[in-house]
């Protein structure tokens, strides 16, 4: 049986050994404020196309959105020591939302989603209730093999599919396209017909894990998000929708779509804006 996609402290410190833990902080917080035992280091701007040289549309040799290439990936992975057979925890320092985009980009390029988890709570978690480690990561380097989903099988979602969801979820409300910005980014344009969902709502400020099932449900039920809907989910540039993406599995939503191109690649192709007055 494959465990929940969000997982506790307490899990995780029965199985460090077992798995493959990935710390996605910068390295100097990774090497001098502490990890969890048996980490390695993947920081977030390595993974991610565009970053380092100011592009936000991927045109650094990377794939769709902020996808970093799969042999860029692949690399990355298998320095660390991880391949596609292993189970995946990852963490941060800000709520999760960085270890999710991890966790994601995994997903997208065929990892085993089952064997994909984030650590609810980030490393302030860890490190309130077990000790921390000083000691440096010394992996070996391994093969990490990429094979990506087959178009019908992935829950990426190209624009063109998010332009006739537009139409689609209009006419018979079965379709729910969630913006998972902030309220002022939200009011000065979004997708037409979009409900806002900022990804910090589903936070637990004093945990900084995710809020309990029951609270989460009635915040998304408030907006109209809802298992028996298609759920399709864009930001800028598809940082804040990994972590929504992770907390609806984590609740049982089946049908979701994640665009990765959100509202940079929507911006850039003509794609029709709305804009609202702040709450």
């Amino acid at each position: 049986m494959y465990e929940d996609i969000v997982v506790s402290t307490a899990w995780v410190n029965e199985r460090w050994e077992r798995v493959r833990i990935v710390d996605v902080r910068e390295p100097w917080e990774f090497e001098g404020i502490g990890h969890l035992p048996n980490a390695v280091n993947l920081p977030f701007d390595a993974f991610r196309a565009g970053n380092g040289n100011g592009d936000e549309d991927g045109s650094d040799g990377g794939d769709e959105g902020m996808l970093p290439g799969e042999e860029t990936f692949a690399d990355l992975l298998g320095e660390r020591s991880i391949s596609r057979e292993d189970e995946i925890v990852a963490y941060d320092d800000t709520h999760g939302v960085f270890a999710a985009r991890l966790l994601v980009t995994c997903e997208l390029y065929g990892h085993d989603p089952r064997k994909l988890h984030l650590l609810n709570g980030d490393f302030s978690a860890w490190s309130r209730e077990f000790p921390t480690s000083g000691e440096p990561a010394e992996p070996d380097p391994t093969t990490y093999a990429i094979d990506r989903p087959a178009a019908d099988e992935t829950v990426l979602i190209p624009r063109e599919a998010v332009a006739d969801a537009l139409d689609a979820g209009g006419e018979n409300g079965d379709i729910v396209i969630v913006d998972t910005r902030e309220e002022w980014e939200y009011a000065e344009g979004h997708l037409p017909g979009a409900v806002r969902l900022d990804w910090r709502e589903l936070v637990d400020g004093g945990s900084r894990g995710l809020k309990p099932d029951d609270e989460m449900e009635a915040i998304l039920a408030g907006r109209g998000i809802t298992p028996a809907k298609r759920v399709i989910l864009y930001c800028n540039t598809a940082r804040r929708i990994s972590h929504t993406y992770l907390a609806l599995r984590h609740l049982g939503y089946e049908d979701l779509a994640f665009y990765e191109g959100s509202l940079t690649e929507w911006e850039r192709e003509g794609g029709p804006i709305e804009k609202s007055e702040a709450e």
